[in-house]
């Protein structure tokens, strides 16, 4: 028998930014995918794509990060800002050294933060920047009072100083941001955290750049030598079929990839524990948040297309990678503090793929509208008995699932993550009766069904029929196979 028991008491607060989101100068995700301009024939707000800015509405982005990615460390903010005829075209030497207008900066960044309702999120320039250039930034943006900072702010155009709630120092130092080591970049934190100065109300978030994969010795040497002056600690890691130098396809796949994907997403799980335990020892009362600001999958980029730009499809298997990850995220949020998929459009696991006006929604995308609801409610443990999907000698959980609750709902997402079996399922809700109230369901015929253009509504969601029967705090349902199933019940109707 396949079962989840929920319990009924609530361990913590699921932070909305566990759901948040990451926008790279990269191929066509800023431009093309977020901005065209206001002059352009694409229907825009400002500028900024008009369906997109919807869409990002309807799941309530909490958190946004910009400008990069390994960009944010040849990223000089001064490029960016004033009358955009005036400011210089620079080579991305990162990807594709194709030409950066500069046409989006500082003000749109924020300016679309504000548009949509979310946190910004600003990833510092470490690698090639200076400690001036980033407090000169920081006053730039948050300071509200007469300083030459603040006036050329006021003079390109914004009076009134943004909120600056979380600030990177650095990004992946490890790598393009610098090839440091541990104990080097340590010491250069602790310096550049020093000069980020508080001008508004609230406290910036600062965040140091954290470990590759499984880098355990980075994460041990941050936490001794700088954990006490850091809020956050990045982690990033993203799911490859095959080896980084032969990665998998987007589409046309075999079951064992299939299966070796989900294997590969499921790490995830084991990543946080084991960063968290050594972030346990010098911070027992877990002050410092585990950010995990880029994750996703990673394919071999589409056929055509420029491979610097990261262009993949993405299919119903992504939305499952996307499943695993919310509902690990969600079991952790006692140490993961924020999330960012990468990225928002256009790369990699990206929620839109764009083609001038048209636009589709990626499976992707229609799995964080389901989640959704799981923002700042309140975590329900939960435990899976069951079957295991096996392919040859290795074997991974069937079922992936996790469980809030918010003003009297309860809503539980259940993935199954098998290619081709459904599972029969019990939901026990251990302590309290619950009503069922509505469910819906993302699956498809296919392995790599996706949206196209020409078909946009393939992967879409749909009312859930699994035959959901409730009594006396048991729910009995089926899952389709590859699928994404959320249900929402209200909670603790006697006689339900």
């Amino acid at each position: 028998m396949n079962r989840v028991i929920v319990y009924p008491e609530p361990s913590w607060k699921i932070p909305r930014e566990i759901y948040g989101h990451f926008s790279e100068h990269l191929g066509r995700c800023i431009y093309e995918g977020i901005w065209v301009g206001e002059d352009s024939p694409i229907p825009n707000i400002r500028g900024y794509r008009k369906d997109v800015v919807e869409a990002l509405r309807r799941i309530r982005i909490p958190v946004l990060r910009w400008p990069g990615g390994c960009f944010a460390d040849e990223y000089h903010w001064k490029d960016g800002v004033g009358p955009r005829e005036n400011r210089p075209r620079r080579i991305n030497t990162h990807w594709g050294r194709v030409i950066e207008t500069n046409h989006f900066g500082t003000h749109e960044f924020l300016d679309l933060c504000e548009l949509l309702g979310c946190e910004p999120y600003v990833a510092a320039n470490v690698g090639s920047g200076t400690v001036q250039e980033m407090g000169e930034w920081i006053e730039y943006m948050t300071f509200g009072g007469d300083s030459e900072m603040a006036e050329w702010r006021r003079k390109n155009g914004r009076e009134k100083p943004w909120r600056l709630p979380y600030l990177g120092i650095g990004n992946e130092t490890w790598g393009c941001g610098g090839n440091m080591r541990p104990e080097f970049y340590a010491d250069l934190y602790r310096r550049y955290r020093t000069y980020v100065r508080d001008y508004g109300e609230e406290p910036i978030y600062k965040i140091a750049s954290g470990a590759n994969v499984d880098d355990y010795r980075w994460t041990e040497v941050l936490m001794r030598e700088a954990g006490h002056l850091m809020d956050g600690l990045s982690l990033h890691y993203y799911t490859v079929p095959g080896t980084w130098e032969e990665k998998g396809a987007a589409t046309g796949f075999p079951e064992e990839e299939w299966f070796e994907t989900l294997k590969k997403a499921l790490f995830m799980e084991t990543l946080i524990v084991r960063h968290g335990t050594i972030m346990d020892r010098y911070d027992p009362e877990r002050r410092v948040g585990l950010i995990v600001d880029e994750w996703g999958t990673w394919y071999r980029v589409e056929d055509g297309t420029h491979p610097a730009f990261l262009y993949q499809q993405n299919t119903i298997r992504d939305a499952l990678v996307a499943g695993i990850h919310l509902n690990v995220f969600n079991r952790h949020a006692y140490r993961v503090r924020m999330a960012n998929l990468a990225q928002l459009a256009n790369v990699l696991q990206a929620l839109f793929l764009t083609e001038g006006e048209k636009v589709v929604y990626t499976p992707t995308y229609h799995v964080f509208d389901l989640y959704a609801p799981h923002q700042e409610g309140e975590h329900l443990p939960l435990r899976y008995e069951g079957d295991e999907y096996r392919m040859g000698k290795e074997a991974i959980p069937l079922v992936s699932a996790s469980a809030s609750r918010k003003k009297g709902r309860i809503h539980l997402t259940l993935c199954n993550l098998h290619h081709e079996k459904q599972v029969e399922l019990t939901c026990e809700f251990m302590g309290t009766s619950v009503a069922y109230r509505e469910g819906h369901i993302l699956t498809a015929d296919t392995l790599d069904a996706h949206n196209t253009f020409e078909d946009p509504d393939r992967v879409v969601p749909r009312p859930f029929d699994g035959g959901v029967v409730s009594k006396e705090g048991v729910v009995r349902t089926a899952l389709p196979p590859r699928s994404v199933v959320a249900l929402n019940f209200s909670s603790g109707e006697k006689g339900a």
